[in-house]
């Protein structure tokens, strides 16, 4: 039989209101009939109705994120960051995966939007036309977390993609190599072709070394892409003396393939990964990264969506957080 604060509020011999104050932390009780409807409560086990507290204040404090993959450890601190923020916020996370499927995606929002979510945070790789159109007509406020939208019309958390690559690859060619590796995203992904891709070849140019397309290889962030990717490199013509690697699952690919060959790190091949998640510090050599502060990214994500859901003033949607690139030892 589930109790119900019409329960409570007989059994304390008080008003349902006075429940509702009590409940709803509202200072203006009396701390002897705090304390009286709060034993009650308890000896009852009486849980509020978060469904009937939300029709009638036209708030769940409920929030939805949609991920693309859980398990993956990238999205994994990403995650984290949210959930600490929401918690102290006092707000609950229902969680998404996605699967990055368009489709998928779509649907969950109009579920999430179904479940009178006050907010949303989104995280995907490919933000198309079709989602802004959606985000756009979404009743309440959505905030991307690591997710590049080119209009800067959706409100957004993430770093300076291409200044990242473009600081990687110069750490390259401060150390005398010429051959330089990106293995990278999928390339239907913009933050990838737009912004990495970009500061690669900016890099390149700037250091008078010529573009060649067969040291870009495509992976999809896994480890076995990673291997993949390695057993492409070392078949070039022209083969590498440095990689830059799109994703610490890659990363780690990259790394076992070649050693796998007999290839040493980082005497034969320097390597620079993305992430700086926990992998890079469980392989070895122990990976040099850029830093991406992957917790900040979806804790401000999450504080962003929370001034909006609360109408609080906003300086700026579109937030820009500084990275830098950690060394160690697989870099010389």
């Amino acid at each position: 039989m589930n109790i119900t604060i019409y329960d409570v509020a007989r059994e304390a011999n008080v008003s349902m209101a006075t429940v509702s104050r009590v409940v709803n932390g509202n200072p203006n009780v009396k701390p002897v009939t705090r304390k009286k409807v709060l034993e009650v409560i308890e000896r009852l086990g009486y849980r509020p109705n978060a469904v009937a507290r939300g029709l009638a204040s036209k708030k769940t404090t409920t929030v939805g994120v949609i991920i693309p993959d859980i398990s993956n450890i990238f999205f994994a601190e990403l995650a984290r960051g949210i959930e600490d923020i929401a918690t102290m916020y006092k707000y609950n996370i229902i969680l998404s995966n996605s699967d990055q499927n368009l489709d998928k995606e779509l649907h969950l929002l109009n579920t999430m939007l179904g479940k009178q979510v006050d907010g949303i945070v989104f995280m995907g790789g490919n933000i198309t036309q079709e989602h802004v159109v959606e985000f756009e007509k979404s009743p309440v406020p959505i905030v991307l977390a690591g997710s590049i939208e080119e209009s800067g019309k959706i409100p957004s958390v993430n770093i300076d993609y291409e200044k990242a690559v473009f600081d990687s690859v110069s750490e390259f060619v401060t150390n005398g190599h010429k051959q330089i590796a990106f293995v990278i995203g999928p390339l239907h992904e913009p933050r990838n072709v737009e912004r990495k891709l970009k500061g690669y070849k900016i890099a390149l140019e700037k250091a008078g070394i010529p573009f060649n397309d067969e040291l870009v290889i495509e992976g999809d962030y896994t480890y076995d892409s990673g291997l993949e990717a390695f057993e492409k490199l070392v078949e070039a013509d022209q083969k590498p003396t440095a990689i830059l690697v799109g994703s610490d699952e890659m990363a780690l690919g990259v790394i076992h393939g070649a050693q796998d060959k007999g290839f040493s790190i980082p005497e034969d091949f320097e390597v620079i990964t993305s992430d700086n998640t926990r992998l890079s510090l469980m392989v070895r050599p122990q990976l040099t990264t850029i830093v991406q502060p992957l917790y900040d990214l979806g804790a401000v994500a999450m504080r962003l969506l929370t001034k909006l859901m609360n109408k609080e003033e906003v300086e700026e949607q579109i937030v820009v957080l500084p990275h830098r690139i950690e060394h160690r030892k697989s870099t010389k």
